[in-house]
């Protein structure tokens, strides 16, 4: 297991990340790309803790069920701790965005001039990161994180959005 920050508490992170594989549509290369990052990266720094309950580490299940994103917490033994359910509604604008920026931004690194790049990757960058505020909005209350841990876990909810 990939050790995080040790300015955080052991008890205050994910030690297990998984998405919900479920899903009829398999993700391109490039969103696939993303996906691992975006694992790898949360397993290396996160800050995340459950709202009045058990300490962690924890274990993470993402999903997308009946037009709700879950996300499914457990301590990292396994003993579930509890599922916390988000609508969709919120996050459908600036997922169908962010994933057209992305689209135009994988095209871009792969043909356009520097400068194009740039300027996409900027735009995307903005569209993460009022994602990122939208879930952190809609966690409140119930889970804590720095803003890091909120955007990798923006980059699974799009992921998930894409394959859904």
């Amino acid at each position: 297991m990939a050790q995080g920050r040790t300015d955080w508490p052991a008890t205050e992170r994910l030690a297990k990340v998984e998405l919900d594989e479920s899903l009829a549509r398999a993700p391109s290369a490039d969103i696939e790309h993303e996906r691992k990052v975006a694992i790898y990266d949360l397993l290396q720094d996160n800050r995340f803790s459950v709202t009045g309950r058990t300490p962690g580490p924890y274990a993470l299940r993402l999903a997308i069920v009946d037009k709700r994103l879950l996300f499914d917490i457990s301590r990292e033994g396994g003993e579930k701790l509890i599922v916390i359910g988000l609508a969709l509604s919120p996050f459908r604008r600036v997922v169908r965005d962010y994933h057209m920026l992305c689209e135009s931004y994988f095209e871009a690194i792969r043909k356009a001039a520097p400068s194009r790049i740039e300027t996409i990757d900027m735009a995307r960058r903005g569209l993460h990161n009022e994602g990122t505020e939208i879930l952190r909005q809609r966690l409140e209350g119930k889970v804590e994180t720095d803003f890091d841990t909120a955007r990798r876990l923006f980059t699974l909810v799009a992921v998930l959005h894409w394959r859904g």
